[in-house]
């Protein structure tokens, strides 16, 4: 079997997880569930970083140990991942002691390679980021050119590690493997910065004593990055666990944040040439979230809190907008807008309704049991040749962590049914009594609705499962993998499972201040009570021929049924809308549209995109109840 080793970078406990740490986290355990379901034997860790100066200096403000404070905020990033259904296979933490095992055992290999030496290091150092930087770099004020705080002057006795020897090799390296840094751009950079002549770097501190001791000599400490990169060997067994190294090492992808690309794609290539091991397979440097265009900032109180919009939209809605958003690599921006656009326009109004109004059309036609195809035409097999397409392509994407151009596929196929639903008309098939044509396209459907579940499960794993439930079919999409992709494999004669809708549309409430409020005319409190406004049942809904934008209603009103033509086909497909409870004017003069007598007007608001929004009760209540 095939391997694939995944990791996150370890995250450090200063400060509560936010958008950037989910991200990260989120893109890794799709690519990880999308590899297993390959049927590659994966791999993926993710972790915490938990030694250094800043945790240090944060527990004694806090009359703590920094053994402690770690403890507590471990516990922050563990339970958001359980909340992001991330299904990471090992969770690290510098702090154990298989970890300091390790990179003890990691030291001395490079001393005995001749790479570790004394010295006395000064210069100017940024407690937050943990790093050094030279006078050159500083931004004006002798502040870190990362974070903008103020630095200190640091002088002591250190060891070094020779990473100038190692500038030939890696620009070798990498001129012998372009894709070992991705994307492009972050390749070009690093390859650069290491042509301009790399200096070695001092490897641990004295006058931090939070960390795992130097094996030479106890009075240092290692230097905090060195200890957290050795967490990805830590993890595949690196001295421990010969065979398990050997199966996950040659495959170890590493995703990160463009702010830690060199020490990753730089420092520690030289390292693992060091130790005789090779460099990892691919560097992938993500880019950053900013938030309704600024950047992130506790001051101006917009850093989002993946725990609050999970709260409030839902897991898998806002797994899928952060890989659909954005082209992995490059920088993103979270807006409530945009998040809302995207789930509404392509979970809900797109693949949810597709799976909603297909499983209405099974129970109505078919009693709810899948059948037998019947009468093929050309346009199934233009169907059938597509989703295997969309698969074909939405891999080669996912090989290139490609995720949103794999989504755009796929929602693609989405589109596609949908539109097929519409030309084929099932609703008019049934009508005319021509079951075996409509056993057909009905098959069709749940079959491209099977292809869709099973590629977007590693993206919305909880819906993926619901969906497969309410197809019925048994186990997990992950269980059948994509091996089960072969057109016409849906099983004949099980019965579906219709649930709640997969994916609610998100209501959003436009404030107006009442001052900017335009009102054309006023109507006295009688003239409104004239109104005949009642809750409706749509009992059945078809399309007006020879129409884009007309559907044919039929309602109970309580004492009555009635026809109504909507002006709502653009937005609403017939299916969805039987058996929903819906506002009428019923007292409206009966109106004759297209040769049908409408009798009654349905309400509806108008969004910001000019398309109709039905007003709905939010609750059941009773057909033919009085709005006032």
């Amino acid at each position: 079997m095939k391997s694939f080793y995944i990791t996150t970078p370890i995250y450090y406990v200063n400060d509560v997880p936010h958008i950037g740490h989910a991200y990260t986290t989120i893109a890794a355990d799709v690519m990880a569930r999308w590899k297993r379901m390959e049927g590659y034997d994966v791999l993926f860790c993710t972790g915490t970083d938990e030694h250094g100066q800043k945790i240090n200096r944060a527990a004694e403000k806090l009359g703590l140990h920094p053994k402690e404070l770690a403890d507590r905020v471990v516990e922050n990033f563990k339970s958001l991942w359980v909340k992001l259904n991330i299904s990471n296979d090992d969770f690290i933490r510098t702090t154990e002691e298989r970890h300091k095992r390790v990179v003890q055992e990691a030291f001395k290999r490079m001393i005995e390679s001749g790479d570790i030496y004394k010295g006395v290091y000064e210069g100017w150092y940024c407690v937050f980021c943990e790093s050094f930087w030279s006078e050159s770099q500083l931004i004006p004020e002798r502040r870190c050119p990362d974070c903008g705080r103020e630095v200190e002057m640091v002088r002591e006795e250190t060891y070094f590690f020779r990473l100038s020897k190692y500038q030939d090799r890696l620009l070798k390296h990498m001129e012998e493997n372009p894709d070992c840094v991705k994307p492009e751009s972050r390749f070009n950079e690093v390859y650069s910065f290491i042509r301009m002549g790399l200096k070695d770097i001092s490897v641990t501190r004295t006058t931090v004593k939070w960390g795992i001791p130097f094996p030479l000599d106890p009075s240092h400490v290692i230097y905090v990055w060195f200890d957290a990169l050795i967490n990805y060997l830590t993890v595949a067994g690196f001295t421990q666990d010969e065979e398990k190294f050997n199966k996950y090492w040659p495959v170890v992808h590493h995703l990160v944040g463009k702010d830690i690309l060199r020490f990753h794609a730089v420092i520690w290539p030289a390292m693992l040439m060091s130790l005789g091991v090779n460099p990892p397979k691919m560097v992938f440097a993500h880019g950053w979230w900013t938030v309704e265009g600024e950047k992130m900032s506790k001051s101006k109180g917009n850093v989002v809190d993946p725990n609050e919009v999970v709260d409030k939209y839902g897991v898998d809605a806002f797994r899928y907008f952060l890989l659909r958003e954005v082209p992995f690599g490059l920088d993103g921006d979270f807006s409530r807008d945009a998040f809302i656009n995207r789930v509404n326009g392509e979970l809900a109004d797109n693949f949810g309704n597709l799976l909603n109004r297909t499983l209405v059309m099974v129970e109505k036609f078919f009693g709810g049991v899948v059948p037998e195809p019947m009468e093929e035409e050309a346009v199934d097999r233009e169907i059938a040749s597509l989703a295997l397409e969309t698969f074909r392509k939405a891999k080669e994407y996912m090989d290139e962590f490609g995720f949103d151009k794999a989504l755009r596929e796929i929602l693609a196929l989405s589109s596609r049914l949908n539109k097929y639903v519409d030309e084929t008309s099932p609703w008019a098939l049934a009508r005319e009594g021509r079951k075996g044509r409509l056993s057909s396209v009905i098959y069709t459907v749940l079959e491209g609705l099977r292809f869709l579940t099973v590629m977007l499960t590693p993206f919305i794993p909880k819906s993926g499962e619901r969906a497969w439930t309410m197809l019925g079919l048994e186990g997990k999409p992950e269980d059948h993998g994509f091996s089960s992709l072969v057109w016409g494999k849906f099983p004949v004669g099980i019965r579906v499972k219709p649930g709640e809708v997969l994916f609610p549309r998100i209501e959003v409430k436009t404030e107006v201040k009442r001052e900017e409020m335009k009102v054309e005319s006023f109507v006295s409190i009688d003239e409104f009570r004239k109104m005949d406004l009642r809750i409706a049942k749509v009992l059945s809904a078809e399309r007006v021929p020879k129409t884009d934008k007309l559907l044919k209603l039929e309602i109970d009103i309580g004492d009555e049924r009635r026809t109504i033509v909507a002006g709502i086909a653009e937005v609403y497909s017939p299916e969805e809308l039987i058996g929903k409870e819906v506002v009428v004017i019923a007292n409206l003069e009966p109106a004759k549209i297209k040769g049908i007598v409408s009798q009654g007007m349905l309400l509806a608001a108008i969004d910001r995109d000019g398309k109709p929004v039905i007003l709905r009760p939010e609750r059941d209540v009773d057909p033919g109840s009085k709005v006032t």
